[in-house]
């Protein structure tokens, strides 16, 4: 099986997309497709969820009228016991001075007052008789109140109950659809690049498959052919085989993309890439910092084949330097090359390219 290295660079793109607007439901990008196409699904589930607790709650609404009732009424006839003897209580002793015949003049004032005394204490506590009771029951009254609104609320305007249960939740999961709906060039453009990637992992573990191959340059390279400076490539696949190394673009594009005018050339960007990429293997050789064995003749070249890969729609045309393939024809081409480089040099050659990679500036 081939050696296969890194994400594939439209997956890496949409997960910090949608890390960046805070999305981190989704582990794979089947997660994503599926949320997009059962969005409505999804959407009238959560709604069905609201509704189931908008449901349970109005039952245990109805459960706690009906306890705050009972506790109401208890807490009533406790308070009203509780004031009934201490009223009684008070007329008792009230009698009790009363009758005490006492001839003394001080035990006279002190009988006088302490009467005064119990009779404005019983008038205290008849008058404000049904304020206490009142006071006793305040607390649950008001739970009561807040409780027996809700309730009339939700019996009278369910479905506005539940629409404002579900607000947040349902304006998270529209905030969601629509970033993973501005993100469907990178879901494509993935789609597309795992489709290449499975089926390159089906050569031989003497393939080395670099997956988003990127880097920039500390000092430009320039372009004499396009008179045009290179700060940095990135390519889709680099697959590093014994035949050479075949550099692969992938199009998960339709009809319509192909017609796009504003859509770059695929075919411009593979070349830039590919004489980058021929200049560093040069200079690699020529440092000899990648060992290749002897010829007789001279020095060996990498060869480096352009390929770019249609996986939707293929065009009918064929372009200079670049070869256009659908995904079937892929492993037929590659085959195709016979060995250049034995084993030891075919991973010398894919070991140099990873640590570029690593690096991602050189």
């Amino acid at each position: 099986m081939c050696r296969t290295y890194n994400m594939i660079g439209s997956l890496s793109t949409l997960k910090s997309h949608l890390e960046e607007n805070h999305i981190h439901d989704f582990k794979s990008l089947k997660e994503v497709i599926n949320f997009q196409n059962s969005y409505s699904t999804f959407r009238q589930q959560l709604i069905t969820n609201h509704e189931t607790l908008i449901e349970q709650e109005k039952d245990t609404l109805n459960t706690d009228l009906q306890q705050l009732d009972i506790t109401i009424a208890a807490q009533k006839q406790q308070t009203e016991l509780i004031l009934l003897s201490e009223i009684d209580a008070l007329k008792q002793l009230l009698n009790f001075v009363t009758d005490d015949g006492s001839s003394n003049l001080f035990q006279k004032l002190r009988k006088n007052f302490i009467q005064w005394n119990y009779k404005r204490q019983l008038i205290y506590k008849e008058r404000n008789f049904d304020i206490e009771v009142t006071k006793s029951i305040r607390h649950h009254v008001k739970i009561q109140q807040v409780k027996r609104k809700r309730y009339q609320f939700i019996t009278s305007q369910f479905n506005i109950a539940v629409k404002e249960s579900a607000q947040t939740a349902l304006w998270e999961i529209e905030r969601k659809k629509s970033v993973i709906d501005h993100s469907n060039s990178y879901i494509y453009g993935a789609l597309g690049e795992q489709k290449v990637v499975k089926t390159l992992e089906s050569l031989s573990d003497e393939h080395f498959l670099i997956n988003d191959f990127s880097i920039s340059f500390s000092n430009a390279i320039y372009n004499r052919q396009e008179d045009d400076y290179i700060k940095s490539i990135q390519i889709d696949h680099l697959l590093v085989a014994p035949s050479g190394i075949f550099l692969i673009e992938t199009k998960n594009w339709s009809e319509k993309s192909l017609k796009n005018l504003s859509l770059r050339s695929p075919v411009s960007q593979i070349k830039r890439s590919n004489f980058a990429l021929y200049i560093l293997l040069k200079n690699e050789i020529s440092n000899f910092h990648l060992r290749l064995t002897d010829h007789h003749w001279g020095d060996r070249k990498i060869t480096v084949k352009n390929l770019i890969v249609f996986t939707n729609t293929k065009p009918k045309e064929e372009f200079q330097y670049v070869k256009v393939l659908t995904l079937n024809e892929l492993l037929s081409y590659i085959n195709y090359f016979k060995p250049i480089f034995s084993t030891i040099e075919t991973q010398r050659i894919a070991e140099l390219l990873i640590e570029m990679n690593n690096q991602k500036t050189i």
